[in-house]
């Protein structure tokens, strides 16, 4: 009798071990996150934009805990997003230069892609986009969470 409540108390303890690190990996990034800029602030590059795309959570590898849902708009000086993204670590923006909607996509071409950036806020961003990178080189913006190679979200802003 001791020796079952022994383990039912340890299975019980082990399942809220796991719970607290899963809930502190999911919440971490939600916490830590810096404001995220204003409407104005990504009016400003709206102003110059050259292209625009549209994330949504219809993608191939979206899913409940990897989406993001609003609109891009590239610049020659920056690309910004006015929406939102499912909270997570480690996120990257890259462009791509075909669409990809799933993992398999992505690893296959992000060795033909450029990192812009590292993306910290969940609820829009703006990122400066390098000297060095020519939007017209590509057509798709990703967001990718690095640490846990997870796809997010993607949106094609050319043919």
């Amino acid at each position: 009798m001791k020796m079952i409540r022994y383990a039912i108390l340890a299975i019980s303890h082990v399942l809220t071990l796991v719970v607290g690190i899963g809930l502190g990996i999911y919440m971490l990034p939600i916490l830590i996150a810096p404001k995220a800029p204003s409407t104005a602030e990504i009016a400003k590059v709206t102003a110059q934009t050259e292209f625009t795309a549209s994330f949504t959570r219809e993608r191939q590898d979206s899913d409940a805990l990897h989406w993001g849902e609003g609109k891009v708009v590239l610049s020659a000086d920056a690309i910004g997003f006015m929406g939102e993204l499912a909270p997570g670590p480690d996120y990257k923006l890259y462009l791509s230069p075909r669409f990809v909607e799933t993992e398999a996509d992505f690893n296959a071409l992000k060795s033909q892609m450029v990192r812009v950036g590292d993306v910290k806020t969940f609820e829009n961003f703006l990122l400066p986009l390098p000297q060095t990178v020519a939007l017209s080189q590509y057509n798709t913006v990703v967001i990718w969470c690095e640490t846990f190679g997870q796809f997010i979200t993607s949106g094609q802003y050319r043919e």
